[in-house]
Formats: structure tokens, sequence, C-alpha cells
């Protein structure tokens, strides 16, 4: 269990809440039915990333979940393009105070609570516990181990981790959902997905959606998509040698720049420490099988989700 704070909520409601928001993310919202969710980049007209978000439909409206600090640009940004549209844009963010669940008994602890955790598919339900009132669960992306969050209003939330920790949860810090992030190769907007980054770069296929009709920036993603790739891609890395000083540390290969580790860490496993790390490289130094180096070592490409033990 861990405290998921960082995340921010911005709810879409009005009439035309489907099909605006349809044109200003990458995937589909005229396909979600209540409760269900998926992953998103917001674009610039060319197609450069400006944002990320988690797209929750509900009955009379549509939740976005989203880094903390991206709750205002965000905000900002998606307001600009409502014109004549039926649509209003509200800041949830100090209504709600959460907690992360993650690990492969992550379901079973939740059903300790009585609660239904599914463990396949972005979902979000809206629940009534006793004792803590509304309590909004999602069942959240997941290329490794099971993945929940509960949240509920601030005056509730530490009662409820009080349980979920007597069900069974064991607390961990920051430092440990950084390690399972990197393990899952889960890109982190502001970090690993920069404003400069198109979306095939980022390996994340499950935020595109090619047959959902237009959207902003999407001319450039299909004609990414029509030529076949992209010059570079997001990827995991063993390193042998140093942990990197800073992130975007570059990758060189016969002396010449073909990428950069965006995140990186020593990370306690089963079979001893390993330094993994996130980044980009050039396709043409994974095709040639070329010796990636670093300032401190030599970094092995390797596949997402990381797996080790």
């Amino acid at each position: 269990m861990a405290d998921p704070a960082s995340r921010g909520w911005i709810r879409v409601s009005g009439s035309d809440r489907v099909r605006w928001l349809n044109g200003m993310v990458t995937n589909s919202m005229q396909q979600l039915q209540p409760g269900q969710g998926c992953y998103n980049f917001i674009l610039s007209a060319q197609g450069r990333i400006q944002g990320d978000c988690y797209a929750f439909a509900q009955a009379d409206s549509l939740l976005l979940e989203t880094h903390r600090e991206q709750v205002a640009p965000l905000l900002a940004l998606l307001d600009r393009f409502i014109i004549m549209d039926d649509v209003e844009l509200r800041d949830e963010s100090a209504e709600w105070a959460g907690i992360g669940i993650a690990g492969p008994n992550a379901a079973e602890v939740l059903a300790k609570l009585s609660i239904l955790g599914h463990a396949s598919g972005i979902q979000l339900s809206d629940l009534q516990l006793n004792g803590f009132g509304h309590v909004r669960l999602v069942a959240a992306h997941h290329p490794g181990v099971p993945r929940f969050e509960l949240w509920a209003s601030p005056n509730a939330i530490q009662s409820l981790r009080n349980e979920v920790l007597g069900a069974g949860a064991a607390l961990c810090g920051a430092e440990a959902v950084e390690w399972l992030r990197i393990l899952e190769g889960i890109p982190l907007y502001g970090k690993d997905i920069r404003d400069k980054d198109l979306p095939q770069e980022t390996a994340q296929a499950h935020a595109l959606h090619f047959a959902k009709g237009c959207y902003i920036g999407q001319e450039i993603v299909e004609r990414i998509r029509s030529r076949g790739a992209v010059h570079r891609t997001f990827s995991g890395f063993r390193l042998k040698g140093d942990l990197p000083a800073v992130d975007g540390t570059a990758l060189e290969a016969d002396g010449q720049k073909v990428g950069e580790l965006t995140s990186s860490a020593r990370i306690p496993l089963d079979g001893g420490e390993a330094t993994l790390a996130l980044g980009y490289v050039r396709r043409e130094a994974l095709e040639r099988n070329t010796e990636l180096r670093y300032p401190g070592g030599v970094a092995e490409a390797i596949g997402l989700p990381l797996r080790f033990s």
C-alpha cells in the first residue's frame, strides 16, 4: 500500500462531453461504457505530447485522472477548445484522497474489505462502504502485477488506510513505488515523456485509437503510422556500471548520441541488486546490436515490462 497523493481529478460534464473530449485525446471516448476507462495523450497540433491522463466514463460525466501537477495546465489547455460546446471542466482533486494497492495479492486484500477488485481492464467503480461513505475504486493499468486505487474523502482516508493495513497490505514508500514503475516500464509524464515526444516514440500503443475520428494532432499520428515506424523508441535497459548521475543521460554508440536514459534505479530483487533504467534509443542502433554506452557504463536494451527474479 502506498499513497498516490500526486494524482488529481478533473470532471468533464455537459451534453457535448463525449463528442468534445473525443476530439481532444488520442483514445476513443465514444466506446467507453459507464465504469470503463482508457489511457490517453493530449497532443499539440504538431503531434507533440502535452499531457496524459486516464479517462473514465460515468453515467452523466467523464472523469480524468492525471498527475496532480498536470491538472492546472490541462484545465487551461482544454478550456481553450470549449467554443460553442455544452461542456464544463471542474478540478475535483481537493475532494479526494487516495490509497494505492499493488501486488499479486492486491485483489485478495480488497476482498477482505468486501470490495471486488477486477484484475483486468481499466475500470472505475463508485462504492458505498460502511463507515467510509462514497469510495471510488480504480482498477489501474498494470503490465506487471495487479494495481488498484481507493479514493475517499480526506476525512475518511486515514481510517480506510488502517482497514487496508489490517487486511494484510504492507506499507511502502515512494522509492518502492518508483521501483515498480521502472520494472513495469510505465513512463512518467514530465520525466520519461516530455512535450517534445511523439506518441509512437513512447511505445504506449494502448493510448492510441486509429478508428475514432478526428482529434488534435491526429494527422501527425496517422502519418507516422502510414510510414510504419518512428526513428527512436522507448525501451528498458539493464545497466552495467554506475547509476546515471542525472535524468536525460546520453546513450552513445560508436561515439554518436543515439538516445538517453530518463529514469534509473538500483532495485533489490530476489536474484540480487539490479541497475535498471528506462529511456529512448534509435531503432538503427538496436537493429545493428551496437554496444550502447553512457557515462559510467554500458546499457543493454531489454523488453518491457522488466521481469527479473
